[in-house]
């Protein structure tokens, strides 16, 4: 008698995750306008219609790892603690972390700062998560600068973190025979440098 091999059905949540994984990929190397469903649906092994049962759109897909990245942002504040160890070592124990996120969603940084499609409801989605970086960031330089920073150059200088981390990502992934020590150091040697100086600006 034949016997049927029973196909392996997968939790929901893992398949969404799948299906997510497959989605950052293709959108961080082709871009929103040149990535398929069918594409990410292949990427991930699943059928269209499995997909669908999960996103009904691909900006509904793009969007929610946007939202997800969105919602990420927030764990690097959180995990300053003003109890233990020196500025550099708290500094330094953050952006560990950092770059452990980056290494794992490096699509998230070309979504964000290469790609231009998807329309306007996409494009507002992604100035909303350039704000959170920014307001994120705002708080690891109160909670670690040395010197006080005066407010009306929070914002600004937080904008200058938030661009230059990006560069160096986006710098990283063209060019992966640099070590992730040496892209740890440079950013370390930035935010030290940054958190230990005193203001010397002038102009109002």
């Amino acid at each position: 008698m034949a016997t049927r091999t029973a196909r392996k059905r997968l939790p929901s949540e893992e398949r969404r995750a799948t299906i997510v994984k497959a989605a950052g990929r293709l959108f961080g190397e082709r871009g929103y306008d040149a990535t398929r469903l069918d594409d990410i649906a292949a990427a991930a092994g699943v059928t269209k219609p499995i997909l669908y049962r999960h996103f009904d759109t691909k900006r509904a897909l793009y969007l929610a790892l946007l939202e997800r990245h969105r919602d990420d942002l927030a764990s690097f504040a959180a995990m300053i603690d003003a109890e233990q160890g020196t500025g550099d070592e708290r500094l330094r124990a953050v952006l560990d972390v950092w770059v452990t996120y980056v290494e794992a969603h490096a699509y998230a940084w070309r979504m964000l700062f290469r790609d231009t499609g998807g329309g306007p409801e996409v494009e507002a989605f992604r100035l909303e998560v350039h704000a959170r970086a920014r307001a994120v960031l705002v708080g690891i330089i109160r909670t670690l600068s040395e010197v006080p920073i005066p407010r009306r150059e929070l914002e600004p200088v937080a904008e200058l973190m938030s661009m230059g981390m990006a560069s160096v990502v986006l710098w990283w992934m063209e060019n992966p025979s640099a070590s992730r020590g040496a892209v740890l150091d440079a950013i370390a040697r930035v935010w030290g440098g940054l958190l230990a100086a005193g203001t010397t600006g002038t102009s109002r």
